[in-house]
């Protein structure tokens, strides 16, 4: 047969395969056979292969898929693509690296209706499922009708027939107590959750189990469906409800106690986006269990029992005291230790029930002012509800104070539970405040959904500058930076993102007055329909300039103004809004204007482009300059 590989004579370059425009409103999977081969080993940047997925109305590639890892034989990649009512291409890119002798081929696209978890095992690629090797007891492709095949049934589930194929494991060659034999599904590559049903039949003389095991990207193991029938002499159908939030392997796994124990065989793996048994609940929305405060406390709540620890709480835009890390003219939560008289004082914030046995990942956002000791003034407790037993998951140590910091937890517990957030005073000489904002909860670990690949258009400056560039014009320039920037009273303490990040931001102090330095996006997609634009920006400094954002359309000399901000603006990390079209390729400028003097330092942060009109409107300010009594706090 024939494949496509990558022409390795244009060094540099990106090679792009693009498909014709597909639709499709069923869920569908695409499977792709490719080989990456080098003749090194390791090589500092090696050949890749990434697959996106192109939708209509974005302006940004989503990529779905990567690879770099080289074989000697073919390799089949499986990704789900969910149901959409938008039109999409597919698009394969692949890039050379360094290595010279490198190559990069596919041998085979396909797009099928249903899940990539499903399998009839009719085709010779299996639909990605793989035996994981074992020396005694190993998966077999058996049926077909071939002479030499280890036909242990007469037929087939798929086309009931000797022609046709399914997966059985025997215990022939058992050399061991407990053997073990695993088939393990391509891994799922989006949220789904229903019903998976397969056919099996089992035949034993001495105990086997068939067990179902989900694993996660961290190698965790849960069980989800065992046998209870010692036999099943003909086809029987087996059905389990499944949920995989978050990327998982189904592993089908065959225990022998010994070689006369009989075999298990496999056939025609199906799933179904509604649950087997007729459950009614809804299935959980992680979104509950998080909150911005910019409305009310959503779903959490204090017990009036501890007095009233937590005020939700808004700072109007000054230069002494930041606001909230949502816009930074919102709401956030401030437990004020200070009014109260008794030391040991504690407040409590309660998150709503979460339920058990699932794997969980809370971040939020908290900031320290006025503690002399910072460690365990804010502490997270688990509260399993059947227990009165509270178990502390994580709690303060150090962190500059006064910067909105992010922390990130990962728990399990298998029984419901609630999150507790807790502030306390443990002196009465050292009691200082505590503020809290932006919590949020997603299901699967912390370190998994760092793994996740990136959202297409955010840029949060903590690897690199993403698709954005310096143009040098003049001598001014935008610097990646973490931590607090060289000169006092001006520039941010620490980034948006996590607060202990990275930001970009113009040096006042090596530039002169009225310099100007220019952050240039790569060319964007131009498309029909209102394009959202979210950045976070920080102007703080008495000779603060002028930041502005420019779109200029390709083709154009012209630069067209979207949003400006003159002079000193606020101590906190403020966001900006923009809402623009552009049905050409285009390019977003951030422009920096170096102010009166050196305290001029101008950062931005949180870059986020999306498709469709932004959700909130901005109030345009073109201001500058605010009287004294802004500085207060409004309960």
């Amino acid at each position: 047969g024939h494949y496509i590989s990558v022409d390795t004579s244009y060094e540099g370059e990106k090679a792009v395969l693009s498909s014709p425009e597909l639709y499709s409103e069923e869920w569908s999977c695409v499977r792709l056979i490719y080989q990456i081969a080098m003749t090194s080993e390791t090589s500092p940047d090696p050949a890749k292969l990434n697959l996106y997925l192109r939708q209509e109305g974005e302006s940004f590639d989503r990529l779905l898929w990567s690879a770099k890892e080289p074989s000697d034989s073919w390799l089949i990649a499986s990704l789900d693509l969910m149901n959409s009512t938008k039109k999409y291409k597919i698009v394969l890119e692949g890039e050379m690296g360094q290595d010279k002798s490198a190559s990069i081929a596919v041998f085979e696209i396909k797009i099928t209706p249903g899940y990539c978890i499903e399998c009839d095992f009719e085709e010779n690629h299996l639909c990605g499922f793989v035996n994981r090797w074992n020396p005694n007891v190993n998966w077999f492709v058996g049926g077909g009708n071939i002479r030499n095949s280890q036909s242990i049934l007469p037929r087939d589930h798929t086309l009931n027939s000797e022609l046709g194929h399914y997966m059985y494991v025997d215990s022939v060659y058992v050399k061991h107590f407990q053997e073990v034999a695993q088939l393990i599904s391509p891994k799922t590559t989006a949220p789904m959750s229903g019903c998976l049903s397969f056919y099996y039949q089992l035949k034993q003389e001495s105990s086997i189990v068939f067990t179902i095991y989900l694993r996660d990207t961290s190698g965790f193991y849960e069980e989800i469906w065992k046998t209870d029938s010692a036999l099943s002499v003909d086809w029987a159908l087996a059905e389990v409800d499944f949920n995989a939030l978050y990327p998982v392997e189904v592993i089908f796994e065959v225990a022998f106690n010994s070689a006369k124990g009989g075999y298990v065989a496999l056939d025609d793996i199906s799933f179904s986006p509604v649950y087997c048994s007729n459950q009614t609940g809804t299935p959980f929305n992680p979104a509950e269990a998080g909150c911005n405060f910019e409305e009310d406390l959503c779903n959490f709540y204090q017990d009036h029992k501890d007095g009233p620890g937590w005020s939700r709480v808004k700072v109007k835009r000054n230069m002494y005291r930041s606001g909230d890390h949502t816009t930074g003219f919102g709401y956030y939560l401030l437990a004020n230790t200070k009014f109260t008289s008794q030391p040991g004082y504690i407040g409590r914030l309660y998150g709503p029930t979460l339920p058990g046995n699932l794997q969980f990942c809370l971040r939020f956002y908290y900031a320290l002012y006025g503690f002399f000791k910072m460690s365990g003034t804010l502490a997270v407790y688990i509260f399993e509800e059947n227990h009165v037993v509270q178990e502390k998951i994580w709690s303060v140590l150090d962190s500059p104070k006064g910067v909105w910091t992010q922390a990130e937890i990962s728990f399990k517990k298998p029984m419901p539970c609630k999150v507790v957030f807790v502030s306390w005073c443990k002196s009465f000489w050292d009691c200082g405040l505590v503020a809290l904002d932006d919590v949020s909860l997603s299901l699967g670990s912390c370190q998994a959904a760092d793994l996740l690949l990136p959202n297409p258009g955010e840029c949060t400056f903590e690897k690199d500058q993403c698709v954005f560039t310096q143009k040098k014009r003049g001598r001014g320039s935008w610097h990646r930076r973490r931590g607090p920037t060289p000169t006092s009273y001006t520039g941010p303490k620490g980034d948006h993102t996590t607060g202990v990040g990275y930001y970009m931001y113009i040096e006042a102090s090596n530039m002169v007055y009225g310099q100007r330095a220019y952050l240039v996006s790569g060319s964007l997609r131009g498309t029909s329909g209102k394009q959202c634009l979210t950045f976070f920006y920080h102007m703080y400094g008495a000779g603060t300039g002028l930041l502005s954002v420019y779109l200029k359309k390709e083709g154009d000399d012209e630069e067209i103004p979207l949003w400006r901000r003159t002079g000193e603006q606020s101590i906190s990390w403020l966001r900006g809004l923009i809402e623009y079209e552009s049905d050409r390729n285009y390019q977003i400028i951030f422009e920096a204007i170096r102010g009166v003097s050196m305290r001029s330092d101008t950062a931005i942060d949180d870059i986020l482009f999306q498709a469709g009109p932004c959700l909130e409107m901005e109030e345009i300010q073109f201001s500058s300059g605010y009287p004294d009594s802004l500085n207060e706090i409004e309960y």
